[in-house]
């Protein structure tokens, strides 16, 4: 599953309050990121992307992925031609990784972070 979109951050309360029929009991967002149409946002249980499809976006699917599916990821920087910066993870069972493309805007390293804090649980 590749997903591609320049992404910027948003306050983890909107998204905790936009997405809250998707959350667990006590389940809290904390770091959210919103492409051209998805959203990919990052909660104490796991990671969500929400897909948006067709042209009037009104179909919507949801991707949840537990932390412990996650076997590896990585980020590229931005460059000097290149401006976006990326992060890449491989979930179990799954050959190719899911694909995200930041804008500048955005600290790559922030998003590593978070994902770190998670993952090596």
């Amino acid at each position: 599953m590749a997903l591609f979109g320049n992404a910027h951050a948003i306050d983890p309360a909107q998204a905790q309050q936009d997405y809250a029929r998707l959350l667990g009991q006590g389940e809290q967002v904390h770091a959210a990121y919103l492409l051209i149409r998805d959203t990919i946002f990052f909660t104490d249980r796991r990671l969500v992307l929400v897909d948006k499809q067709g042209i009037t976006g009104k179909k919507v699917e949801y991707h949840s992925i537990p932390y412990k599916s996650i076997t590896h990821f990585a980020v590229e920087t931005a460059g000097t031609f290149d401006l976006d910066a990326e992060l890449k993870i491989w979930i179990s069972g799954s050959q190719l990784p899911v694909q995200k493309t930041f804008t500048k805007g955005v600290d790559i390293y922030e998003v590593q972070a978070i994902l770190t804090q998670f993952v090596a649980r």
